[in-house]
């Protein structure tokens, strides 16, 4: 008997694989191509609008990842962890008044300000350990 329904389930599965080879498959989203391109172009989100301005181009002080430091010598991972620790900042400048600093750390935050910028924090950049870890590995 275990047999005989073992071998019935084998049949219903291949013939349930087979049944829709000959047939056109209607596509899922096929209502979705169909709307107007001025729908589509407003379909931006607010990360979208931050990348595209100086934030895109520079180090957020207030909403990038703490590996984005990596790419300027002797700011990964210390100075990296404290900028992010004492956030938000009113300006570029107020990052040399982070407490504990070393004469070392001030002189590579100086070489390093014209790469630097302030924006007002972003939840979509800030919310929950994303600053500290983005799932992105290399």
């Amino acid at each position: 008997m275990k047999r005989l329904v073992g071998m019935v389930m084998a049949i219903a599965l291949a013939i349930g694989c087979l049944g829709g080879l000959g047939m056109a498959q209607p596509a899922i989203a096929a209502g979705f191509n169909s709307a107007p391109s001025l729908l589509l172009a407003e379909a931006r989100n607010s990360a979208d609008d931050k990348l595209a301005t100086e934030f895109g181009k520079k180090i957020d002080l207030n909403n990038t990842n703490v590996r984005a430091f990596t790419q300027y010598p002797g700011m990964y991972p210390n100075i990296a962890k404290m900028i992010i620790k004492y956030a938000p900042f009113d300006s570029v400048d107020d990052v040399l008044k982070m407490p504990g600093l070393t004469d070392r750390q001030k002189d590579i935050l100086q070489k390093n300000l014209d790469k630097l910028t302030v924006s007002a924090p972003e939840a979509t950049f800030v919310e929950g350990a994303d600053r500290y870890n983005n799932g992105i590995y290399r």
